[in-house]
């Protein structure tokens, strides 16, 4: 299968005359600046970076001057921070973080500073800003665990708390306030601090009931701990979809409201403009993505803005709120950035490349009952008409809170090409449809989402999508450690499974993986030490005498979120029971799978692994 041009992760200058953007098409994904507008319209130029890895975010400054790229070098999973400014007669780049030992986050930007999150190897989080210029560097937090969300003239949003408990607090002048009440397994985990310079009216004294004038933190200069700092969080404290909370956080205390939400929908992304004017929000609702325009002024909203795609992601907006940019996907459209100005609605034209797949059907999203009546919302997708059937595949998302959405995959097209019917189940645990489905299948629970595997098996049965010695299953990360699951407690049900990326055990996973990925995992999965008999009670490769599916495994050299360790194992223990085992390693890619020479040659394999399998029946 041919490779696919792919650009996203815009991110606008703040005068909307040029964007920054990835493109993936060929080699590792990298950074590219167009110019809109001005004497370097219509051109563009790669932001040319002294390091052999995949660009994964790009940021211009508030002022437009410097562009901030977080790369993987190798396509691993630990990163650097480096800096090149927006002329494009400049080619300097310099590297801003100090994360020899461990790994940097890009967040945004501080003005003219850069705000980046180096995490050390024993899992502490240095929350920092850094100038560019001279790299000259100051922490505003250090803490295990601890992220810097947003920082702004003194104010920082810091996120604490592991996956599915997160919690955002401000810092000021040394004083750290909780923004929101206390609701345990509830995630505060995206934020902005609002550049506000005017005076505000806000609750006052006891229980809020009395008001009075403050003014914005700022005025009392770098970092004071008076006047208010106001800020959006993307939440779902107090209820069961994340909505948008603006807080307002005085030395008085601290006052919060719903701006927008939905009873059945999360907000997925939001972006603020500089001017306070424009608030873009993307909803997600069954998995199909809405834009939408909130007027901060009076908190009103805009009738949805028709999207050119199915799923959309990476929202960046100007300063003035004139334009906004995001990335775009659908099953027959590769990732793409798109420009619409939220006055008009009129999206503005960018070069396209063309997908061998624009035709390529819609799938159907279904609903399959569990055992125990759980409903699992699923995609389901058809092989062309005319088209031989061969079987079909159960393919797992990774996360556990990932969620299956019917954007584009390189994996699919060529199974349905080839009549195998792909079935991308939501178990129980996925995102996107409420917090409390996210947290059904923490710890203990996990037998359940095993369980909702073979019920999937049972879907495609009971409607003849697929005859019963003709089903497979696959799935990459956690997906991959689900599919080892079920073919291990339900081996009955597989003629075969393809494992990419996966935790073989989860005792393995945790004593191979980044310390902050292991940390962040205890309430999903189980404390290492404290949960052990349930984590050995969950292990595939304990059970490994159980699988009778000839597999497929796939990895990454550089993996060091799921270790490929893992995989060397597991390998290793289906051929000393004599099972059938293919391994397929790439020696220059980490938890995912970046080249396009690597992906398609990964997609081949698939394709023939599953078609083989099936076909042998």
């Amino acid at each position: 299968m041919p490779h696919e041009h792919a650009t996203y992760g815009a991110s606008l200058s703040p005068d909307a005359t040029a964007f920054a953007h990835i493109v993936d098409d060929g080699g590792y994904p990298r950074a590219v600046q167009r110019f809109l507008r001005g004497r370097h319209a219509s051109s563009s130029r790669d932001v040319e970076l002294p390091v052999d890895g995949a660009v994964e975010r790009v940021i211009h400054s508030a002022d437009g001057h410097w562009l901030a790229c977080q790369v993987a070098p190798g396509g691993g999973n630990r990163m650097e921070v480096w800096v090149v400014t927006t002329d494009p007669d400049d080619r300097a780049a310099r590297r801003v973080d100090n994360a020899e030992h461990g790994t940097a986050e890009l967040i945004g930007w501080d003005g003219q500073l850069v705000a980046v999150v180096v995490t050390d190897e024993d899992g502490v989080g240095h929350s920092c800003l850094i100038d560019p210029a001279t790299c000259e560097t100051t922490v505003l937090d250090r803490r295990s665990g601890g992220r810097l969300v947003d920082a702004w003239v003194g104010s920082a949003l810091i996120r604490t708390g592991p996956r599915g408990y997160r919690e955002i607090s401000l810092l000021r002048g040394g004083v750290e306030m909780a923004l929101l009440p206390s609701d345990p397994g509830s995630t505060t985990d995206v934020g902005v601090i609002l550049d506000d310079h005017h005076d505000l009216r806000l609750p006052h004294g006891a229980g809020g009931t009395e008001w009075r004038f403050y003014q914005p933190s700022r005025s009392f200069g770098f970092g004071s701990d008076r006047g208010y700092v106001r800020a959006m969080l993307r939440s779902d404290n107090g209820c069961e979809f994340a909505r948008l909370i603006e807080v307002a956080a005085t030395e008085d205390g601290v006052s919060y409201h719903v701006v927008a939400e939905r009873a059945d929908c999360d907000l997925d992304e939001f972006a603020v403009s500089d001017d306070l004017s424009t608030v873009a929000l993307l909803w997600n609702t069954k998995g199909y993505s809405e834009l939408q325009i909130l007027r901060l002024l009076d908190e009103t909203l805009d009738e949805p803005i028709p999207l050119p795609g199915l799923v959309a992601r990476e929202l960046s907006i100007s300063a003035g709120g004139s334009m906004i940019a995001l990335t775009v996907e659908s099953p027959g459209q590769p990732r793409t950035v798109e420009l619409v100005d939220p006055r008009s609605r009129t999206w503005e034209p960018i070069e396209k490349s063309f997908s061998r797949y624009m035709g390529s059907p819609h799938p159907e999203l279904v609903t399959i009952e569990a055992r125990d009546g759980t409903q699992l919302p699923s995609w389901l997708y058809r092989p062309p008409t005319g088209v031989p059937e061969r079987g079909a595949v159960i393919y797992l998302h990774g996360g556990p809170e990932g969620q299956e959405r019917p954007g584009f995959s390189e994996l699919f097209p060529p199974l349905l090409d080839a009549g195998v019917t792909v079935l991308a189940p939501n178990v129980r645990g996925s995102g996107g449809f409420g917090k409390t489905f996210s947290h059904a299948d923490d710890k203990e629970r996990r037998f359940a989402a095993i369980d909702d595997v073979a019920d999937c098996v049972q879907f495609l049965i009971d409607n003849a999508y697929a005859k019963p010695d003709r089903i497979g299953c696959a799935g990459w990360s956690y997906g991959g450690f689900l599919t080892l699951a079920a073919l291990t407690f339900h081996p009955e049900l597989f003629a075969v499974g393809a494992c990419f990326c996966g935790m073989s055990d989860l005792e393995i996973f945790y004593h191979h993986t980044e310390t902050w990925i292991g940390a962040a995992a205890y309430p999903k999965y189980g404390h290492p030490i404290n949960d052990r008999a349930l984590l050995q009670e969950l292990s595939p490769l304990r059970r490994i005498s159980s699988l009778s599916a000839p597999l497929l495994v796939v990895h990454g050299s550089h993996d060091t979120n799921v270790p490929v360790s893992g995989s060397e194992q597991l390998v290793d223990a289906v051929r000393e029971q004599g099972g059938v085992v293919e391994y397929l390693l790439f020696p220059d890619e980490g938890h995912h799978v970046l080249k396009p020479a690597n992906r398609e040659k990964l997609s081949d394999a698939v394709t023939s692994w599953f078609v083989g399998a099936f076909s042998s029946r």
